[in-house]
């Protein structure tokens, strides 16, 4: 492998291993709050401990990834996380372990992963360069190989979970965020992208919210980048509820244990994996948002209305599958507009607000959905769910200013270098069934 590929190739290989992690978490900690407490709202306590912080982190640390340098940010992030984890189990093993200090670690994964997602997201840009292929081209490649980590991850936590229990896939988490770091610390020197950019005035609190303002300025000037964040939004907020509560409890009660549930989001994976290699290979030549409109219909409230009104794991199976082969367009599809769209120097600023924008309903998903669990049962909670997200992936159909997802040239194929040197607009954060969210990591 020439040298100029491999500080791309560790990304990968880094955002392999630290996200398969998270699919380990993201099964692991809802079984380990329902084992230990038997309480859907705890669990749903614990995923709004984790997520609220995730906002103030991305909302601030746009400025902060830029000065401090990208490659310090991902790894000083990965091994706090790292800590933070693995002191679950091993607190839980020498019985020391409380509910609040749970939510507090919780939390502090959270404070600190979003920041380390999102300095290695904005450097794609620079790395596809350096690897001598298109953004486009790379960016569904970065997502594709996301998709295939929280597939194996996932498949893996449900084994290991029957097997061993939810302690021992935490303590493996924790691993692999340290190997995460040690990548992205080794192979990412000499790239000047990941280095500290300096800024041109004196470091000073005023100039840290001149910085912060236009991140936000250039978020609100078009109607399409408002669009696409209240949107993600407000999915991320319901794939939340989903992934930290509704389908954990659902495969409790339903569907036979952390194996079926490992089983259904290992195929969401999986075939997110495939939608994004196809989108990857062949999207360019179709228009960007009916593709985004059909695959999001696809993939949002499908799952739930399913869930609700079976109880059995193959017709779910199948759901989850077709619902993965949509999500895996997704975010290639924003992940290229905002590296066409905003510029170089203001990535990490825009793409911090917008992540924030995009994760501000997360807390509540998993809160709301515990509460409902609790109240009203599982099946009536994810009907609620489902109808609502619904609703909201009928915006693309519906609003004008969705048309401007498709290039304004009349060439889709169009090299990503030349079209980000033209006007500004969106980014796009999309969930982890995502429209990405971290959910637990």
């Amino acid at each position: 492998m020439s040298g100029s590929r491999r500080p791309f190739a560790a990304v990968l290989a880094a955002n392999t291993v630290s996200i398969a992690g998270s699919s380990l978490t993201l099964i692991g900690v809802p079984w380990f709050v329902l084992q230990t407490t038997g309480s859907a709202g705890r669990a749903g306590i614990v995923a709004f401990c984790a997520t609220l912080p995730v906002v103030v982190a991305a909302l601030v640390g746009g400025p902060v990834i830029d000065r401090i340098g990208r490659r310090r940010v991902s790894a000083v992030s990965d091994l706090v996380c790292a800590v933070s984890v693995g002191a679950i189990p091993l607190l839980h093993y020498a019985g020391l372990l409380e509910f609040w200090m749970l939510c507090a670690l919780m939390a502090v994964g959270g404070l600190v992963h979003t920041p380390g997602l999102t300095a290695r997201y904005v450097l794609l840009p620079s790395l596809a360069e350096h690897a001598g292929t298109t953004v486009t081209r790379a960016a569904s490649l970065y997502d594709a190989v996301s998709r295939g980590a929280r597939m194996l991850g996932a498949a893996v936590a449900g084994v290991l979970i029957a097997a061993f229990g939810a302690e021992t896939v935490l303590l493996l988490d924790a691993a692999t965020f340290a190997v995460s770091a040690l990548l992205v610390t080794a192979f990412l020197r000499g790239i000047p992208a990941a280095e500290p950019q300096r800024a041109s005035g004196k470091v000073s609190l005023a100039g840290y919210r001149a910085e912060l303002a236009e991140g936000w300025a250039f978020l609100t000037r078009s109607r399409l980048l408002m669009g696409i964040t209240l949107m993600v939004m407000m999915t991320n907020g319901l794939d939340q509820g989903w992934s930290s509560v509704l389908l954990p409890v659902h495969g409790r009660e339903a569907l036979g244990g952390a194996t079926a549930l490992g089983l259904l989001v290992s195929l969401f994976g999986g075939f997110a994996l495939l939608g994004a290699l196809l989108y990857g290979a062949w999207g360019e030549r179709f228009p960007r948002r009916a593709v985004f409109a059909a695959a999001f219909l696809a993939s949002g409230c499908t799952r739930y209305v399913v869930a609700a009104l079976t109880d059995t794991t193959l017709p779910l199976a199948v759901t989850m599958a077709l619902a993965g082969l949509g999500a895996g367009m997704l975010n290639p599809i924003l992940t290229t507009l905002m590296y066409e769209k905003v510029p170089e120097e203001l990535r990490s600023r825009v793409s911090g607000v917008t992540t924030a924008g995009c994760e501000l309903t997360m807390p509540l998903g998993g809160l709301a959905a515990g509460l409902l669990v609790d109240g009203f049962g599982t099946a009536r909670a994810l009907l609620l769910f489902g109808g609502a997200y619904l609703l909201t992936t009928l915006t693309p159909v519906v609003f004008p200013a969705w048309r401007g997802l498709d290039p304004p040239t009349s060439s889709p194929a169009e090299p990503a270098a030349t079209l980000s040197r033209r006007e500004p607009s969106p980014p796009g954060s999309a969930p982890a069934a995502r429209p990405r969210h971290p959910s637990a990591k």
